[in-house]
């Protein structure tokens, strides 16, 4: 690894940093915690295995039990099981999970457009151009 190399990864990590607390910030007053719209996420595409949950927002099992606890307390996650193996639990969205979702990203995305409105033409254009490589690094599709 050179220097350079060295000193990107770290102005990326304060960077990203800062945006993880500002996307906190602006939730801080939302029904449902930034780490609990990452979980409903997490179930947009389907039921997921507990196990599998955990391993994605890198916790372990309780933490991960604990959340889907108050997810499913709230009526936004219902437990269910695996068809393949009944001791299997796995967590799947309500409708009002859907709908709880969807609001907490417009919520951000909303705030995030009124930060970008700030930005010139060419800083917006720059930001874009950095996005692939973004999604290269993170390992997005």
């Amino acid at each position: 690894m050179t220097a350079t190399e060295r000193e990107l990864a770290e102005r990326l990590g304060r960077s990203l940093r800062h945006v993880v607390l500002m996307l906190r910030q602006v939730g801080a007053d939302q029904p449902v915690t930034a780490q609990q719209l990452s979980v409903l996420g997490s179930l947009e595409n389907g039921p997921r295995r507990m196990t599998e949950l955990a391993a994605e927002h890198g916790v372990r099992l309780p933490t991960m039990t604990a959340q889907i606890n108050r997810l499913e307390r709230d009526g936004l996650i219902a437990r269910g099981r695996d068809g393949a193996d009944a001791r299997v639990v796995t967590a799947r969205l309500t409708p009002e999970g859907r709908e709880r979702l969807a609001a907490g990203r417009e919520h951000r995305v909303d705030h995030l457009a009124e930060r970008l409105a700030r930005m010139t033409d060419e800083e917006r254009a720059a930001l874009a151009a950095a996005l692939p490589a973004l999604d290269k690094l993170f390992g997005a599709p």
